[in-house]
């Protein structure tokens, strides 16, 4: 049996890399690649990928949301999350979202080989480094902060906050959405409601420390 696999990284150098490693293995290849998160979904649709690689930081819609949608309406497709990110705010949300795997970006091919043959397996994969964030999160009885976006936005809400961050017109939001300015405008409401932050400079500092831009990357 062939794995087929998804790339999604907004880097194409990291893309590149990844692609030439993996179709190197013979039980491995590479069906598609996209560079952010609306992309992945449509490519997961179009090609019926056994695996997806994702990364969390991506423009237009990041790697938990995609996870999340690709999940609700994709069946049988594993995520394996290839982050830079360790904290247990990301590993444990793309846990949440329904990711399969969680891996670190200076992991070893091997380990990504290894993580990609397991979640097919359907086991999941965690680097040492982030099973250590969960087991000590668990331990510790970890919920989601009241400040977390993911606790206090709904998915949609999250989608809009991510877009103001990266400087998209409420027009150019509506466009991308599918719904109306007026929907726009009242989830931009709920959003400094809920968040209790009412300044789009405070709104991006928010929305980049909850990973859902990738303006830091």
């Amino acid at each position: 049996m062939t794995i087929k696999i998804v790339l999604a990284d907004d880097h194409q150098i990291v893309r590149h890399g990844l692609r030439g490693l993996l179709t190197a293995e013979p039980d491995m290849k590479v069906v598609a690649e996209a560079d952010n998160g609306r992309s992945v979904l449509r490519l997961v649709k179009e090609f019926s990928p056994d695996v997806v690689i994702m990364d969390i930081s991506m423009p237009g819609l990041n790697g938990i949301e995609a996870t999340r949608q690709i999940m609700a309406e994709c069946s049988g497709v594993k995520v394996i999350a290839l982050s830079m990110h360790s904290d247990s705010l990301f590993v444990l949300n793309m846990l949440k979202a329904g990711a399969s795997g969680y891996l670190l970006k200076d992991c070893a091919l091997e380990e990504l080989v290894k993580a990609i043959r397991c979640v097919v397996d359907q086991k999941t994969y965690l680097s040492p480094g982030v099973s250590d964030v969960v087991i000590k999160d668990f331990v510790s009885g970890w919920t989601s902060t009241s400040s977390s976006a993911f606790s206090v936005l709904s998915a949609r809400e999250r989608e809009v906050l991510q877009l103001m961050a990266e400087g998209k017109t409420t027009n150019q939001i509506a466009d991308c959405l599918c719904v109306s300015v007026k929907t726009v405008e009242s989830h931009r409401k709920q959003i400094m409601n809920k968040s209790g932050i009412h300044s789009v400079a405070e709104l991006t500092k928010y929305a980049i420390r909850q990973g859902l831009t990738s303006l830091e990357d």
